[in-house]
């Protein structure tokens, strides 16, 4: 039985200057108009993915229509001006080298869709990690619901602590053809890509079946059903994709699309358990509340002997609470729900913060409460999502904006 990982006909631009041809995520800089200035005056009049995605920065503006009729035209034109080589049945290994000189190892292949599910509830063998907003994903329909290619920047995680999946690729790469080695604009860093085809890639789909094979054993006793993968980053994207085939099967009912290239999206999978690999905590501050109040109802809901620590900042003052790990695999889980609950009856806003000097600044008025989490365990994140579903909102950053995933391959979706 095929993989829900597995290879694909990856689409590379032949002679292209690659710093220009490579841009980061749309759902970053989202504020920074600038930025992407910038990068469309970098690219210029070179052939470049700036030409073929829409920045969400310019998500909503008068032209959002024409600008995506101009990115499929100008798909169009790649493919027939052959702008692309193609990579049949194939990976690629990626090294991409981070600003302060890790190395975050991947391996781009194609996600069966029909193993995802981004609803609440999910069982399948492929979730999100937090929850979707579906009102994020109609504009994203409109960027690829004619699009004759995708460029991925979702970010698909394994819980591989063995390292027996990508770590075995790496092995092997110094007699692996290299696709491309150069710096990413803008500060990205360096990144590196080798073709993984023929034997190569058929010992990785080997390895994966053995893996997926250990998972029910390796969740063994956790409440929930045990999954493969999780979605890292990018997940709107990846729901995106989602709805598009789910839409194609509803115009043709009864038809046989299990070999459509819209079932498939293209990904980059990533060990949690990589040293480059960083889950930065996501603090919470609430403001204009009563901070006695709120701490004093979090004590008598959610708190419990020997639970999670957690430190709390407000007027000058500080203070740990104890949060009950029976309520949620993670400390965040527990604070998260009960301050939706909290704030739906009690005044107070709600801000996210990744800095901890930034909340302990912003916790320093006397209406003002900070909450300091803890960085998640890398093993906390599948038996958190196993366990209690999509994990709350801004759960965790995988690290900072400049180190997201730059489009690069490519794959025909139609």
């Amino acid at each position: 039985m095929k993989n829900i990982f597995c290879p694909a006909d990856i689409l590379l631009p032949k002679d292209a200057d690659m710093t220009k041809w490579a841009v980061i995520a749309c759902d970053q800089f989202t504020s920074d108009r600038a930025y992407w200035d910038r990068v469309r005056k970098t690219a210029g009049d070179a052939p470049s993915t700036i030409n073929l995605i829409l920045p969400e920065a310019e998500l909503g503006s008068p032209r959002e229509a024409e600008e995506v009729a101009e990115i499929n035209r100008t798909m169009d034109e790649y493919l027939r001006e052959g702008v692309f080589a193609v990579y049949p049945d194939s990976y690629v290994y990626v090294e991409r080298t981070l600003e302060n000189g890790s190395v975050r190892k991947g391996l781009v292949g194609k996600l069966d869709l029909e193993a995802y599910d981004y609803k609440p509830g999910s069982v399948s063998a492929i979730r999100a990690t937090e929850k979707t907003v579906p009102e994020r994903i109609p504009p994203r329909q409109r960027v690829r619901r004619d699009a004759p290619i995708e460029l991925p920047h979702v970010l698909l995680l394994v819980d591989d602590h063995k390292k027996c999946l990508i770590e075995s690729v790496a092995a092997k790469k110094d007699r692996l053809p290299k696709l491309y080695d150069f710096e990413l604009m803008e500060g990205g860093g360096r990144i590196r890509g080798w073709l993984v085809a023929g034997e190569d890639a058929a010992a990785f789909d080997e390895a994966l079946s053995a893996y997926v094979e250990t998972v029910d054993a390796k969740y063994e006793g956790l409440p929930g059903v045990p999954m493969v993968f999780a979605v890292g980053d990018g997940n709107h994207s990846l729901a995106t994709a989602k709805s598009c085939y789910e839409e194609l099967k509803a115009k043709h009912p009864g038809e046989d699309l299990s070999e459509h290239p819209a079932r498939w999206a293209l990904v980059e999978l990533e060990n949690i358990h990589d040293e480059a690999q960083v889950f930065e905590p996501i603090h919470r501050v609430i403001t204009h509340t009563d901070p006695e109040k709120l701490l004093r109802a979090l004590e008598e809901s959610c708190c419990a002997p020997g639970g999670y620590t957690v430190r709390w900042y407000s007027g000058g003052k500080c203070g740990e609470v104890s949060l009950d790990r029976a309520k949620s695999e993670l400390a965040v889980g527990v604070l998260q729900s009960f301050l939706d609950a909290y704030l739906k009856e009690n005044a107070g806003e709600i801000d996210y913060i990744h800095d901890d000097d930034a909340l302990i600044s912003l916790s320093a008025p006397a209406d003002a409460v900070g909450f300091l989490l803890p960085a998640m365990e890398k093993s906390q994140l599948f038996r958190g999502v196993i366990r209690d579903g999509a994990l709350p909102r801004k759960t965790f950053s995988m690290g900072h904006s400049r180190e997201k995933r730059y489009y690069l391959e490519g794959r025909k979706i139609r």
